[in-house]
């Protein structure tokens, strides 16, 4: 005898045929059913089998009575895949095929417990001591998708809410104080192939895609912050592969699974004013880079660079700068906010260069209404830490300007000097 709801084949006597039927998810409340009909049983079998698999893929299948598992997958297909970036997708899938399935994956969706609930999260820090943050994003994605489960009716409460959320924990990032930062800056300006990258991050508090994806088109006198770089998984089930991603998600492809990809919401869109030393940092840059075809700053040999690799070569490179603390890329970005704090830049400004402001709203408008505000808290950032970098820099003897390197000579960016080596001055 078949499970109920996984179709039924029977012999129609005044056909002559077998016959197959098989329930679809309804749509407006309109019943829907497939039948399949041949003369031989094994025919209709194997149509109905490939059928259900296909429909499954798709989310097609009526469910009745399911299982969590049968639930997440239908959930994944018909409410994530469309609505959801397809980085958040990738962690929900991650979290339901490692965590949740492997502990409630067989309990039927109307009778899970809060203790089932507990044991997902128990199992993820006791036995797998996985962290608290990880119990508690696994412990969202199960609330989400039983609330939906809710919505559509196939269960009458969502059985998360029984259960407390676990606690975000207490962490300490090490960050770089001014002398530090200072100190690195100063080694940086000697890396002539990954110096500039870093001393972005450092200057500005950008987080790492935006640094890695920024173009030469957006800079001018201002850092244009409106794209950043990300990986994404294709789906290799079209010819080529192509990106699923919501209607609505705004993106560029680079190279296979790098993207250029607009910033979650309107606070990330912003504009930074370029000033010294990192205006003079970019425009050596721009000077040195060779060209790539992706119109790219910041690249591996030519190559968009992949965001994870850019995470993995500042953690092998960071002690050749003079960095001794645990520090990770993301933490300049703190760095950043902490030194902003300390040069007495207005907290205001301080949310708007970091794009930490949650409302919605115009930011290249209003970055360009607030341009002297912004330009003057960067320079007072800036010239927080300019200091020792600016005096290891090459100066000219004449009128103390920047010099710089021009074949086997140098010359002066303002009075035109030329020296036959670099000036001490």
């Amino acid at each position: 005898m078949r499970a109920k709801g996984t179709g039924s084949i029977f012999y129609s006597p005044e056909r002559g045929l077998w016959t197959a039927t098989l329930e679809l998810a309804s749509i407006g409340g309109k019943r829907r059913r497939r039948t399949i009909r041949s003369k031989d049983r094994d025919v209709v079998e194997r149509k109905m089998a490939a059928f259900q698999k296909a429909m499954k893929a798709r989310g097609e299948l009526s469910l009745v009575d399911p299982t969590v598992e049968e639930w997440l997958h239908y959930w994944m297909t018909t409410t994530v895949r469309p609505n959801v970036r397809p980085s958040t997708r990738l962690g929900y899938a991650n979290i339901i095929d490692k965590h949740i399935i492997p502990v409630i994956g067989r309990t039927k969706l109307d009778s899970v417990t809060a203790a089932q609930i507990r044991r997902v999260g128990t199992r993820m820090t006791d036995e797998l001591r996985l962290s608290q943050n990880f119990s508690l994003y696994t412990y969202r994605v199960m609330s989400a998708a039983f609330e939906d489960a809710v919505r559509e009716r196939f269960i009458d409460f969502n059985p998360a809410r029984m259960v407390r959320p676990p606690r975000r924990p207490h962490t300490t990032v090490e960050v770089l104080d001014a002398d530090e930062a200072r100190a690195v800056l100063k080694r940086l300006r000697q890396d002539e192939v990954w110096g500039a990258r870093w001393a972005t991050s450092i200057l500005t508090g950008a987080r790492r895609g935006e640094v890695i994806g920024l173009e030469w088109d957006r800079v001018t006198d201002v850092l244009d912050l409106s794209w950043q770089l990300q990986r994404f998984p294709l789906d290799h089930t079209t010819t080529p592969p192509r990106l699923v991603a919501p209607a609505d998600f705004e993106y560029r492809q680079l190279r296979g699974g790098l993207f250029l990809t607009r910033p979650k919401s309107r606070a990330g869109w912003r504009i930074i004013p370029l000033v010294d030393p990192l205006k003079s940092i970019i425009e050596e840059q721009r000077r040195s880079a060779p060209p790539n075809p992706f119109g790219l700053v910041f690249t591996d040999q030519g190559r968009p660079i992949d965001p994870d690799r850019d995470s993995r070569r500042w953690r092998e490179t960071r002690a050749d700068y003079g960095v001794t603390k645990n520090v990770r890329l993301h933490d300049l970005r703190h760095t950043a906010v902490d030194l902003m704090y300390e040069a007495g830049v207005p907290e205001d400004i301080i949310v708007e260069i970091l794009g930490h402001s949650t409302r919605a709203m115009s930011r290249s408008y209003k970055s360009l209404g607030n341009r002297p505000r912004l330009e003057a808290a960067m320079k007072q950032y800036s010239e927080q830490l300019a200091d020792e970098a600016r005096a290891s820099s090459p100066r000219c003897t004449s009128c103390g300007s920047a010099v710089i390197a021009q074949g086997r000579t140098w010359r002066c960016t303002s009075c035109s000097m030329r020296f036959v080596q670099a000036p001490t001055g």
